[in-house]
């Protein structure tokens, strides 16, 4: 099932949909933590939007004018070559003229310029095509014919008339981008035009960059600036998933963010709009959306997948630790304690998750991905920070049970997804072998031994036939997966692999979708149309920063 598809599934849902089934030791309706939820949702909205940050406003001029040639050795077929013609400032440029301009780096924001006439006189009106790149298959090839499943205003190309020359041109859309292709599609036979002053402004809501990586590791340096430069330029009034493309505010993109964050920037004040965002627009029996609209005003997002929903307890819990802000935590304790209430629905007797049906279940984009396993531990992780935020807050009483329901789960995931024979995890009717699988359960504590641990995830990534990831956002769960087998050396390994093929192949910041083997994927049908400085994708200046994963 492709996303267009998973989309209009979920949509076809009705909003208090759960399940059919009564819950499973839950509190019955109304319980008392959707009761809270129901009265306090404009004071949690209300509190989201006092605490909307400045952002910060930076003016970048272009390094120069560069032009692209198609290399197949290259991961994205294209190699930056300078342009040897002269400076812009000397460019008269008259119909079907058209310049590249680079930045030298990624940025999020705007861009302006001076635009001059010259000739017998300036007597229509100009038209431009500016096209605005991240990477360079964005402007060094052709936009169209678009073949992708998402809108084309995604597509970052604009089509202006400017009416009087000279003026200062200030695009009021924000972008982001490296490059900039400049087309003049038409003057009159009278005039030809000049561009001069072209800047950039960036925004971000990150303050202070904090000190380069010394690590000893040119490669892991590296890596991690790209890494800041993704969390810099996706810190905006909320964490953004893209900066190009949603621009929304997603949840378990947030989860990840905020552990890069608080190993960076900070950001404890943005990480708790967001919390507070979240807060305020569940879905009408309590279960959290897995996105927000921030923008022209906030609003619920329609979208629901059960993975996200039961990380916000995750989240929660990280922020409460890493700010100390108790007071938070507990006035967003009944939407932790009610995503539990809901959640425990779906888990049966003996301790095994029972897919709703109606519910979007994440995990990663590959489309052959049994998830079954993987939100049997998603489930167990999130019940067990729930429990760690409990003892925090003085709500022990609150979640009482819930160890020994964690128990179960862990017991029946021992006895029905461990393959004894292999040595791995299964998952599903086929017994499906997944990296996704190996590396939740082990988060997820389910291995009886660092050692049972060790040989299931290493066994699963050399198995030619494992279901691998084909999105960042898995593989920081791999890592994680391999952190907690005590293989910190693969871990290592595998994220300058994966994160260094990135860089080797010339992001400024990290992509949503990167396949090794198939660098020119796309899950929405047009590579044109991926976001190629994604949240999800941060999390290497994490490792390397809080975890201390550099040798």
């Amino acid at each position: 099932m492709n996303r267009r598809q998973v989309l209009q599934s979920v949509a076809s849902v009705p909003l208090a949909t759960v399940v059919s089934r009564p819950a499973q030791g839950a509190m019955p309706e109304p319980a008392a933590a959707l009761a809270v939820m129901r009265t306090r949702r404009q004071a949690w909205l209300n509190q989201a939007q006092a605490l909307i940050p400045t952002l910060s406003q930076t003016e970048q001029t272009p390094l120069g004018l560069v032009r692209f040639t198609a290399d197949p050795s290259l991961a994205l077929r294209l190699r930056i070559d300078p342009d040897a013609g002269p400076p812009l400032e000397d460019r008269l440029l008259e119909k079907g003229d058209s310049f590249i301009l680079d930045f030298g780096g990624h940025r999020t924001g705007h861009l302006s310029f001076d635009l001059i006439g010259e000739g017998r006189g300036v007597d229509a009106p100009v038209r431009l095509r500016l096209t605005f790149g991240e990477v360079p298959t964005d402007v060094g090839e052709p936009l169209y014919p678009y073949k992708g499943q998402l809108a084309t205003g995604w597509l970052p190309d604009e089509v202006i008339n400017i009416d009087y020359l000279p003026q200062s041109v200030h695009l009021p859309r924000r972008y982001a981008f490296r490059f900039v292709k400049v087309e003049v599609i038409d003057t009159s036979s009278t005039f030809a035009v000049r561009f001069r002053n072209v800047r950039a402004t960036a925004l971000t809501s990150s303050g202070t960059s904090p000190a380069p990586l010394r690590s000893g590791d040119d490669l892991l340096d590296r890596i991690d600036a790209v890494g800041l430069a993704t969390l810099r330029d996706c810190m905006q009034t909320v964490f953004e998933d893209g900066p190009r493309r949603d621009q929304r505010l997603w949840l378990g993109d947030l989860r990840l963010q905020a552990l890069a964050a608080y190993a960076t920037f900070g950001g404890h004040e943005l990480v708790k709009r967001c919390l507070y965002l979240f807060a305020a627009f569940p879905r009408d029996d309590g279960l959290l959306g897995a996105c927000v609209y921030e923008k022209p005003t906030p609003r619920y997002g329609g979208i629901h997948i059960l993975d996200y929903a039961a990380l916000f307890n995750a989240a929660l819990h990280d922020y409460v630790e890493a700010s100390r802000d108790i007071a938070t935590g507990i006035d967003l304790w009944p939407v932790a304690l009610r995503q539990v209430e809901l959640m425990r629905q779906w888990i049966n007797p003996e301790g095994l998750f029972v897919d709703p049906k109606t519910l979007w279940l994440f995990i990663d984009w590959n489309e052959q991905l049994d998830r079954t396993a993987s939100i049997q531990g998603v489930l167990i992780y999130a019940f067990e920070h729930t429990v760690h935020l409990a003892h925090l807050l003085g709500r022990e009483h609150e979640v009482s049970g819930l160890d020994k329901l964690i128990a179960r789960m862990r017991a029946a995931a021992r006895e029905h997804l461990f393959d004894p024979k292999s040595g791995m995890f299964v998952s599903g009717r086929q017994r499906q072998v997944s990296w996704a699988s190996q590396a939740w359960l082990i988060i997820a504590g389910v291995p009886t031994s660092t050692r049972q641990a060790a040989e299931a995830i290493r066994r699963a990534i050399t198995l030619e036939t494992a279901i691998r990831p084909t999105t960042p956002y898995l593989y920081h769960h791999v890592v994680e997966g391999l952190l907690g087998a005590n293989l910190r050396q693969q871990a290592l390994a595998l994220l300058k692999e994966y994160w260094g093929g990135m860089v080797t192949a010339g992001a400024d910041t990290f992509w949503e979708v990167y396949d090794p083997e198939h660098p020119l994927s796309s899950p929405y049908g047009d590579i044109h149309i991926n976001s190629y400085c994604h949240a999800w994708s941060c999390t290497p200046t994490y490792f390397l920063r809080k975890v201390g994963l550099t040798q």
